[in-house]
């Protein structure tokens, strides 16, 4: 554990430093000359500020950044390794992301699960997995808040948020962007937006994207040839602005998503047994599977938010709605055929969705405007939540269904909160704030055929809990600050459905208390600016999710506790005015710590861990699954003027090391280091009006293993394979 005592050197030792670079940029000869870092402004604190001003770990992701990592058609799990301290995973492919932001996360695939990491779209929290999958196209930024944000974002953010807010319309003119890229495998990714002034007082904006990708693994079972691994999906999100006077505004959103095609490709023994290697004849082309696979989606939202300004105080209303219309997925579990390839014990094909998922929110919210050192926020946040998941097996052989698994969950929560931030002088500023929630969740059995349920079939959980978090930030210098923070944070009790010979199974509420201090500077006349945090947290009543084992189960269990610490770093700036480099990392150390927590182990696999004499795994001093120790990025972009525009060259990498697939730990599931580059080169001209440019993602052509399934052989799936693409952009 992280001693205060050490965090206390490490920011004297960072503070002596970068005041003395912030010195010698005062003296550098090149002045206005020399280009100069943007400001970033970010509402980690629901607030517009400085991001160098806000006590938390935060970085912010948009423009060119977001447009290389977007370029390929890429879905939300594009993020993951992609800053510090920060992973995303799926098993249902394009659908379902699984966000884990130091180490802290949760591997449940069900209907229902919920996640320490909130996501958070145009300040709509999307609280179902389903939700958290929206596709990324005409925003405005990415902030990934890091360590727990309960008091002003609340709705199960322990471990942090992922808030995208999307480019808001505007009065002052039309203007808008158009991109279109083609890529590897008929890979295309169409998007555009459009501004349009109505009148004096309204405004539309328009976006839009196109997605679609061929199908191109075959079958070596049905001997169909490309007839896998494609998809198509498109997202629309059409906004007004209502602005009649300077006092007041209006906003209104509405937004939609369909996405077909594939589910999630699982390859049956495509791990050598006692290593996490491929084995030698694997080949991403090719499957042999006698299961059915795919997948749809269908999801509707709307939001209004309105503010007041009534000169001393603004006021807010956000009115939200999310909604599932219809989601299935299915695949073959075992990831091949009676005859391989290797041995599969049994057969499996399974599919599940969710259906008529309904989600409203409401915000109401006072923020301060005074003059004077003491400003605050409070208001009152209701949630409410209600839908349909079920779960089917399938017979391989005749593709008929065996048996269903349905259940209805509601789930409805309020909260009040309030913070206050006072300035003690000029340098020092003190933050504070408190949230009081209640949540009530009542989940039950609507069908089961062929399917004998254990235990009851209705289970009604809630939990009341007060989070509350301190802060202070103190001004070294007019470019340099210090930052340190204590918070605490709870995720709700979670509900998984039963399944054979499982009951419902509860996780009781898990609380975390975090530590966290950090520095944060601009450097060399803003020509550079980096920052670093520590910290250190605790997690007690840690929810985790047993998923197989030696049956295809899901079941919720609470460990005594779970501990983390680690740091994070980030520095960018120019070395000359047309070379910008960009380096960040993260270490994450976490722990399981509870010596009576046994978990089944795999069916084919070697296990590292001791096995008790029940023949169940201990899990005592396991990372958390998902949690990479370290994770480490870096950009460079080289820029050549010419007579009517300007050539680049922009590479972007990203490492993070190797990570449990599961809470035990075994040679076949552990998940090697991963390595991924990409590169994009072109030009633009007319003021950077048009852009053409080729990329290549995964340059190296980097495949293995990112996730398995343990229950019967040693079934994996992989990364993306390498891509090359070009692109055109323009804007008017």
């Amino acid at each position: 554990m992280i001693k205060l005592s050490k965090m206390h050197k490490r920011l004297l030792a960072l503070s002596a430093v970068l005041p003395i670079g912030t010195a010698l940029a005062q003296t550098d000869a090149a002045s206005t000359t020399q280009p100069q870092l943007e400001t970033v402004t970010v509402t980690a604190q629901r607030r517009a500020e400085n991001i160098k001003d806000v006590p938390v770990s935060v970085t912010m992701l948009s423009g060119e950044k977001l447009d290389v990592l977007l370029s390929g058609g890429q879905d939300i799990r594009f993020l993951a390794g992609k800053v510090p301290s920060l992973n995303v995973e799926s098993s249902n492919g394009r659908t379902f992301p699984r966000f884990y932001i130091r180490g802290y996360g949760n591997t449940d695939f069900s209907t229902f699960a919920s996640q320490p990491v909130s996501l958070i779209y145009d300040d709509v929290v999307q609280e179902n997995g389903i939700l958290k999958g929206f596709p990324v196209f005409d925003v405005a930024g990415v902030e990934v808040l890091r360590g727990p944000q309960g008091t002003l974002f609340g709705r199960n953010t322990p471990a942090g948020v992922v808030k995208f807010d999307s480019a808001k319309p505007n009065l002052d003119k039309i203007e808008g962007y158009y991109s279109a890229s083609l890529a590897t495998h008929k890979t295309s990714s169409v998007e555009a937006a459009a501004n349009i002034p109505l009148s004096s007082e309204w405004a539309m904006r328009v976006s839009t994207l196109r997605q679609h990708r061929d199908d191109f693994v075959d079958n070596t079972f049905t001997k169909q040839n490309d007839s896998l691994e494609g998809y198509n999906e498109h997202a629309e999100r059409v906004q007004f602005l209502y602005q009649p006077s300077t006092t007041f505004n209006a906003l209104f959103n509405v937004h939609s998503r369909t996405t077909d095609g594939s589910a999630r490709l699982f390859r049956a023994n495509i791990i050598k047994k006692g290593t996490n290697d491929l084995v030698d004849d694997y080949d991403f082309t090719k499957i042999n599977t006698n299961g059915l696979n795919m997948q749809n989606l269908r999801t509707n939202g709307a939001n209004v938010r309105l503010t007041w300004d009534l000169g001393s105080v603004k006021l807010f209303s956000i009115t939200g709605y999310e909604g599932v219309d219809n989601y299935y997925s299915r695949g073959d579990i075992d990831g091949g055929t009676p005859t391989g390839p290797g041995f599969i014990p049994f057969q499996v094909q399974t599919g599940g969705g969710l259906s008529g998922l309904k989600q409203y929110t409401q915000e109401f919210r006072v923020e301060s405007k005074n003059p004077g050192p003491l400003n605050w926020q409070t208001g009152v946040y209701y949630f409410k939540e209600s839908g349909d998941g079920y779960s089917d097996n399938f017979d391989s052989n005749t593709q008929l269904q065996t048996s269903h698994l349905a259940s209805h969950q509601n789930n409805e929560a309020y909260a009040v909160f309030g913070s206050v931030s006072y300035d003690v002088s000029s340098d020092f500023t003190v933050r504070g704030g408190v949230r009081y929630t209640h949540d009530q969740k009542d989940f039950r059995t609507v069908s089961a055929v062929n399917v004998v349920q254990v235990g009851a079939t209705s289970v009604d959980e809630s939990k009341n809990k007060a989070n509350w978090d301190l802060s202070g930030t103190y001004k070294l210098n007019k470019d340099v600050s210090a930052y340190a923070r204590v918070a605490t944070g709870f995720r709700a009790p979670s509900i998984a459905a039963a399944s054979a010979s499982v009951p419902i199974t509860v996780a009781d509420a898990e609380t975390i208390t975090s530590y966290e201090a950090g520095i944060k500077a601009d450097l060399f006349n803003r020509r550079a600016r980096a920052s670093l945090s520590v910290f250190d947290f605790e997690v007690k009543n840690q929810q985790l999710t047993v998923v197989g084992g030696n049956s295809n189960v899901t079941k919720l269990i609470n460990a005594a506790k779970s501990k983390g610490r680690g740091l994070e770093g980030e520095i960018e700036g120019f070395i000359t005015p047309d070379f910008k480099t960009t380096l960040s990392g993260s270490y994450n150390f976490t722990k399981i710590e509870d010596p009576n927590l046994y978990v089944a182990k795999c069916a084919q696999c070697t296990i590292t861990d001791p096995i008790g004499a029940n023949g169940l795994v201990s899990i005592n001093g396991n990372p958390l699954p998902q949690a990479a120790k370290w994770i480490f990025n870096a950009t460079a972009r080289y820029n050549w003027p010419l007579a009517n525009g300007n050539l680049f060259v922009l590479t972007d990498w990203s490492y993070r090391s190797k990570v449990n697939f599961f809470l035990y730990e075994a040679k076949e599931f552990t998940g090697k280091a991963l390595t991924e580059g990409g590169l994009r080169t072109g030009y633009n001209w007319d003021g950077g009006k048009y852009e053409v440019a080729a990329f290549v993602r995964n340059i190296t052509d980097k495949q293995q293993v990112i996730g398995a399934i343990d229950f019967n052989n040693l079934t994996g799936f992989v990364n993306e394979p390498r891509q090359f693409g070009v692109q055109f952009r323009g804007n008017f």
